[in-house]
């Protein structure tokens, strides 16, 4: 049973992002993602203008003349969320803490999903799997959704990537819509990445916070690492360590972005200082192009 103030600001988020999916942008969504999967339908004879790379030569080799296979849009897709619980999502100085925005991003698109008549799931995970929630229709599943996002308390804290996308291609045998929601503070996870991008429809939307960017100037702190619960005392107003910090950042940012150049995966950035739906709105826009 949920106490009475967590489940009001669960309803309350809950009526949020279905508003927003359903009166915002529901029709970007599904012109950037419905007819993109193909599913097979039959096999019928060859006719003059058919494209020879649809030919199935092992009927046609049967049959003695060319048969070809024929396709029809896959109008139901499944939607999977892999979700990041890990510490360093409880952790926000603006507007709200990244794992509330976390849990608003995948709100909204677990409505547009069911709107457009698709399933929707979701993995949570940490340094492991936490839990797997399998895909389906329906406002009350998407209720669960957003309640086990709110309330689910990971075993561990920490953050394994390559765990999550391992999981995923080993479980979701069909090809998904499959967005990875996490502040992507980790690597070794570009084997499983690769083999993602090829079996599903992945874009990663990074969140994260403004003061992640650099130290506040207020000299001696003690800080605590959300993921290992280590705590340390360190100088802010270091410009030594600042400038250490900031270099991290742009390593890590460059190795982010090449590695999704490399993958042809998208990536979408959203802070918690700042719009939630134009980040998405303008991922729908840029895909609807591409596929004109």
């Amino acid at each position: 049973m949920l106490p009475d103030e967590l489940f009001k600001k669960i309803q309350g988020f809950h009526f949020k992002t279905r508003h927003m999916a359903n009166d915002l942008f529901a029709g970007q969504y599904e012109s950037a993602f419905k007819g993109r999967g193909m599913e097979f339908a039959e096999v019928r004879e060859y006719m003059p203008g058919d494209d020879i790379r649809a030919i199935d030569w092992n009927v046609s080799a049967r049959f003695g003349h060319p048969y070809v296979k024929v396709f029809h849009e896959e109008r139901e897709l499944t939607v999977v969320l892999l979700l990041d619980l890990s510490g360093s999502h409880l952790f926000g100085t603006r507007k709200k803490f990244k794992r509330e925005l976390l849990a608003e991003v995948a709100g909204m698109l677990a409505f547009l999903a069911i709107r457009t008549n698709d399933k929707v799931g979701a993995i949570l995970f940490s340094s492991q799997v936490e839990k797997y929630v399998p895909p389906k229709k329906g406002s009350p599943h998407v209720w669960r959704l957003i309640k086990e996002i709110f309330t689910y308390e990971p075993e561990n804290l920490s953050t394994d990537i390559k765990a999550v996308l391992d999981y995923l291609n080993r479980v979701v045998k069909r090809h998904a819509i499959v967005f990875l929601i996490s502040d992507c503070m980790d690597r070794g996870f570009e084997k499983p990445l690769r083999l993602a991008s090829k079996k599903h429809d992945l874009t990663v939307i990074r969140v994260s916070d403004p003061q992640e960017e650099d130290f506040p100037d207020l000299g001696l702190m003690n800080i605590r690492d959300p993921e290992t619960g280590q705590v340390i005392l360190i100088n802010t107003g270091s410009r030594v360590l600042r400038e250490r910090w900031r270099g991290y950042r742009r390593d890590h940012e460059g190795y982010l972005s090449d590695l999704l150049r490399i993958t042809g995966v998208d990536l979408v950035d959203i802070k918690t200082d700042g719009a939630v739906v134009e980040p998405l709105v303008r991922l729908f826009d840029k895909r609807r192009r591409r596929m004109v």
